[in-house]
């Protein structure tokens, strides 16, 4: 029913009376109340509600937009779309409103906004310079959300310094929590040979570190374990790798302590125990970061693919038959080669060298880069050998079009030069040409001097739809030395004097879209002074098409070659695949090669988000059937991959890889399963309650017995958004605050606090202790600060996140007046509450 009413100011108000006594939230109530406004302050007809005892009702919380009671509260920001970690905020009355109440954002708050020094230097404060005064900045408004914990804040754009939708400016980055990890990949074969014999194989490595402050401490590990019928078993475990590291956010560099491979851009790299300090391009706006290199290659049969460099392994996985492309090696890779060695489970090895690749050494116009190492060179075993260092390069842009770039390397009797010059080709490309000239005394064989010329291009090609990812070419002089060579012929004895003659590099691709095709090539050609030529080439081809009733058809063809160390190996791979019912895929696989082939069938499906598995039967050109199982499940606590073939009568393998990893801080400890080896994560919490469902960009988690989980799948430097899936929660949890977000620094353990209510619900009647109710209005927040309930008429409220011995406070007036105790076990609360709030 509607009436019309005049206030005091005159105005004409509209109320609508509530004819009901007991509401499920006031909240709904207010909703169904017509208010006058005053100025900023809100003004509520009371006489419209039909309660027993108007004269004890507090509604002072809602009389003005916002309201928070002065004090200090942990919040979350929100700064237009990006958020902040928590941050203690103190509300305060103004100086010209002791009534009211505005949040005080001080100077360190107002850093994390990311505004501009020009905006920044405008600002003006209150409360003795702690405060920021909004109105010396129009356009920024702060909204406090006290039920989330929450403070918005919006903040014109042109304010900010640079942000995109997955990047925020260094002042929102977050470098963790103290904290330690062990992190490992596991891979465990066991073969049957046609003779009967049978041998078994385990491997792993990983990281183990601690975090404290801006600062990351490292130890990579890797072991074997090979046991073979007649033959002694072997073993051996060994931490191949200490370092320390750090972001200096302020240079856009990465500091470096302890053993490393150098990275460069323009010297080949080698093993060494020192220094660095070195401009990141991860700190940078994901479109100006560098390439990061790719392995590719084709799979006979399920194998295990081991990536190292320098004896130290980077990068261990188990593969299906077939193409396989990794791609996620740039966080642990540095300039040189790499070693790719592909383990058959018939027990076949193929090895082969990958030479990483840089696009063309460009800088932004006016910009600075720069890497700067000195140590001392080491080997495997952590033991120096050879001269002190120092090398250092720069790279400046000179103007939109030009860049130059130089470095040095010196090592007692080995010293390099380098000088060259990019240029932006604009609609053409990009493409560079250095000249690396090495001087080395060796004894017995006098002063070897040589140079090494190289040409790298690049580009974009948007009219024809392709893009060359990277082309080099590279002649060094017979006499040219890199640093690895010259300590091989100084220290080891060796023969090696400057093999390397040339090399050949291509990595493109090219779409096709009108036929839903596309093209990709990567190609390697070395020669060298002293020995046979190696190659490496994969060219595949991949189309979708529909096919009668059968939508999104896929079949690719991929040919390959290897030559490397006299070995050869080449062939064909031919792949069709079929979608099968809801999620399956029928698949026909053929491979053909100079001395052997096969042809398989197969059958895909993903049982659900964490499952999928993959059958295989079919004939080798060898002779007998064969079959294969390949199973992958994403577990809470690790990745698990298993593995299973049977060659007719000639022999039987099984695999099984794990990855995974365990996160221990002060908040809590997890096990989970991980992306990268010591690399970044997030650990949410929902403070005790188990079994929530996360979501990354990786897959669903959920939280352990103690409310913990780790997300893995955290790129550095990149704006990261955590969820939780609502759809999936269990009845008695209710999550007001399911979205956490931030930046993390490279190695960073972040922790973020999802706003989580966990219990029953029912209607309740809180008793004062004189027998009297708390006022109309008042609320009930848990010991989290979470809201509840709010009192309703004769002291009945809806109560949330019911637990056996659960204390709530009660407060109005702007402070807690007492506090309930819910009873342990609980009752049939079908019936109700009848709850005593104590003083407290």
């Amino acid at each position: 029913m509607l009436t019309t009413k005049k206030t005091s100011n005159g105005k004409s108000v509209e109320y609508r009376r509530i004819l009901h006594p007991l509401t499920i939230s006031l909240h709904l109530m207010l909703g169904m109340i017509h208010i006058a406004y005053a100025d900023n302050a809100v003004e509520f007809n009371t006489d419209v509600l039909d309660v027993k005892e108007r004269a004890n009702i507090d509604l002072s919380q809602f009389s003005q937009a916002g309201y928070l009671m002065p004090g200090k509260y942990q919040l979350v920001l929100h700064v237009n779309k990006s958020e902040i970690p928590e941050q203690t905020v103190e509300f305060l009355a103004p100086e010209n409103d002791p009534k009211g109440s505005l949040a005080c954002l001080t100077p360190d708050i107002v850093k994390l906004l990311g505004l501009k020094e020009k905006t920044a230097n405008n600002a003006q404060w209150w409360h003795d310079g702690q405060c920021l005064d909004l109105n010396s900045l129009p356009g920024i408004t702060v909204r406090p959300d006290l039920g989330s914990s929450i403070l918005y804040v919006s903040v014109p754009q042109a304010y900010l310094e640079y942000t995109a939708d997955n990047w925020d400016p260094p002042s929102r980055w977050d470098n963790g929590i103290a904290g330690m990890l062990f992190d490992y990949n596991m891979n465990a074969t066991s073969n049957r040979q046609e003779t009967g014999d049978r041998s078994n194989n385990l491997s792993g490595n990983g990281t183990a570190g601690m975090n404290f402050g801006p600062w990351r401490l490292r130890a990579d590990w890797q072991s074997q374990y090979e046991q073979q019928k007649g033959q002694s078993t072997q073993q051996r475990w060994d931490w191949s790798r200490f370092y320390a590291y750090r972001a200096i956010i302020s240079l856009k560099a990465q500091l470096m302590l302890g053993e490393n491979s150098l990275d460069s851009s323009l010297f080949d790299s080698f093993r060494y125990s020192g220094v660095s300090l070195s401009t990141d391009d991860k700190q940078l706006p994901p479109n100006l970061r560098g390439y990061a290199p790719e392995v590719t290659g084709v799979a006979k049969t399920n194998a295990k693919v081991t990536i190292s460099q320098q004896g130290r392994v980077l990068y261990e996985t188990t593969v299906a038959a077939g193409p396989f492309r990794i791609q996620d090696l740039n966080s642990a890779v540095s300039s040189g080669s790499l070693d790719v060695k592909v383990e058959e489970q018939d027990g076949s090895t193929r090895t082969w060298q990958v030479d990483t690749a840089s696009i063309p050494y460009l800088t932004r116009p006016g910009l600075v880069r720069y890497k700067v190492s000195t140590g001392k060179p080491s080997n495997y075993d952590h033991h120096s050998q050879g001269p002190d260092f120092a090398t250092g390069e720069v790279s400046w842009g000179v103007s939109n079009g030009w860049s130059i770039y130089s470095g040095g390397l010196f090592a007692g009797d080995y010293n390099s030069l380098a000088i060259g010059v990019g240029r932006d080709l604009l609609a053409l490309g990009a493409i560079s040409f250095d000249v690396t000239r090495s001087q080395a005394k060796l004894p017995n064989e006098g002063t070897k001097k040589g140079n090494s010329y190289r040409v790298s291009y690049s580009k974009r090609f948007e009219d024809y739809d392709s893009q060359v990812t990277f082309a080099g070419y590279r002649f060094s002089e017979r006499n040219y030395m890199n640093m690895s060579q010259y300590l091989d012929a100084r220290y080891n004895n060796g023969n090696d004097s400057g093999g390397d003659k040339e090399l050949y590099t291509i990595t493109m691709n090219k779409q096709f879209r009108p036929l839903n095709l596309s093209v990709f090539l990567n190609y390697s050609h070395k020669t060298y002074w002293d020995r046979a030529a190696s190659d490496t080439w994969n060219l595949s081809m991949s189309d979708y098409f529909d096919f009668g009733h059968f939508k999104n058809v896929s079949v690719s063809l991929s040919a390959y070659r290897t030559q490397y160390d006299d070995a050869k190996d080449d062939g064909i791979y031919l792949s069709l695949s079929v979608p099968w019912g809801e999620s399956g895929t029928l698949s026909y696989n053929g491979q053909f090669g100079r001395s052997n082939g096969s042809q398989t069938v197969g059958y895909y499906d993903r049982i659900d988000d964490n499952n999928s598995y993959r059958i295989d039967t079919g004939s080798s050109s060898t002779g007998g059937g064969s079959g294969s199982a390949y199973f992958t499940h994403d577990g809470d606590m690790t990745s698990m991959s298993a593995n299973a073939s049977l060659t007719g009568t000639r022999g039987s393998s099984f695999g099984l890889s794990l990855q995974g990893g365990g996160t221990a801080t002060a908040h809590g400890a997890a096990l989970h399963r991980t992306s990268s080896v010591g690399g970044t994560r997030m650990m949410v919490d929902t403070d005790g309650v188990s079994e929530v469902p996360v979501r990354g960009s990786g897959g669903i988690e959920r939280t352990n017995a103690f409310g913990k989980a780790v997300v893995s799948d955290i790129n550095s430097y990149y704006h990261s958004a955590i969820s939780v899936d609502l759809d999936a929660l269990p009845e008695d949890v209710d999550a007001n605050r399911s979205v956490v977000e931030g930046t993390l620094t490279e190695g960073a353990i972040g922790y973020r606090k999802f706003g989580i209510l966990a219990g029953k619900k029912a209607m309740a009647v809180i008793k004062l202790a004189d027998g009297s109710v708390p006022p109309f209005g008042a609320e009930i927040h848990n010991q989290n600060r979470i809201q509840t309930g709010i009192i309703g008429d004769g002291g009945s409220t809806w109560l949330a996140g019911i637990r056996p011995g659960e204390q709530m406070d009660v407060s109005w007036n702007d402070e807690v007046q007492c506090r309930i105790t819910l009873p342990s076990p609980l009752p049939e609360l079908g019936k109700g509450l009848l709850l005593p709030c104590n003083p407290k």
